[in-house]
């Protein structure tokens, strides 16, 4: 398993990125006779992979909007405006940024080899702190650790910008910081994310803000097209199955 990063841009132009990357990752390792995967959850023992999206706020200047040292976490106004909406509709974003029935083994999984799952379990932020949901390394940019690797390149940006427009649009404020370990111990107001793709559907379909940024029909007819996944999900039989069940 590898990370792999590439420098800032326009969120269109990092999509681009994003979908060639993983074209050629594909292509190179067919080329030589082995199979790269970017599945959520591959193994269960092993941490599962992630689609992390640092974000930073420009004006039509191009100027970074994100500082403020006066703010918390150093943030500006606009940044934790931005930050409460992604938070605010975090179990909707997930059906976005977390698409498949795997997806959900790796939210909320349990402790895994590397003695860490990297993926969150609950709506926080925090400081330099990467068992939160949204993670503030410095004060130009914030890192969204929700998304896996099953996530649309140009779904994951859109999704992520109609929620954290939501929360500019509001002038929403985020609670305060989450600090420790939050895998063990979020605060006790801090949203569970959802455990399955079904409930994070169900958020979506019902997000009010998700909607009015995207559209009714982009979300009808996204809602529609995972269920069908979900339905097609539920008619298999898998082996685990088998092992439990066959002698019942």
């Amino acid at each position: 398993q590898f990370e792999i990063n590439w420098d800032f841009d326009d969120a269109l132009v990092t999509a681009d990125r994003h979908a060639f990357f993983k074209y050629l990752v594909k292509s190179v390792a067919q080329r030589h006779g082995l199979r790269a995967t970017f599945m959520p959850k591959p193994f269960q023992a092993t941490t599962g992979s992630g689609c992390h999206a640092h974000v930073s706020l420009h004006d039509e200047t191009g100027a970074n909007v994100c500082a403020d040292s006066s703010g918390t976490l150093g943030l500006s106004a606009t940044a934790r405006h931005f930050v409460a909406g992604v938070l605010d509709e975090a179990s909707a974003l997930c059906a976005l940024t977390n698409p498949t029935v795997n997806s959900y083994k790796r939210l909320n999984a349990s402790g895994t080899n590397s003695g860490s799952t990297w993926s969150p379990a609950s709506a926080t932020w925090s400081g330099n702190n990467r068992s939160a949901l949204v993670r503030v390394p410095d004060e130009r940019r914030f890192e969204v650790r929700l998304a896996d690797s099953a996530a649309n390149p140009y779904l994951l940006p859109a999704a992520l910008a109609a929620a954290g427009l939501e929360g500019l649009e509001a002038g929403a404020e985020p609670p305060p910081p989450a600090v420790g370990n939050l895998y063990e111990a979020a605060p006790a107001t801090a949203k569970c994310l959802p455990r399955h793709l079904s409930t994070a559907l169900a958020a979506l379909n019902l997000s009010e803000g998700l909607r009015r940024q995207l559209g009714d029909g982009f979300v009808d007819s996204y809602v529609k097209l995972r269920k069908a996944h979900l339905a097609d999900f539920s008619r298999q039989v898998s082996p685990w199955e088998r092992e439990q069940y066959l002698d019942a």
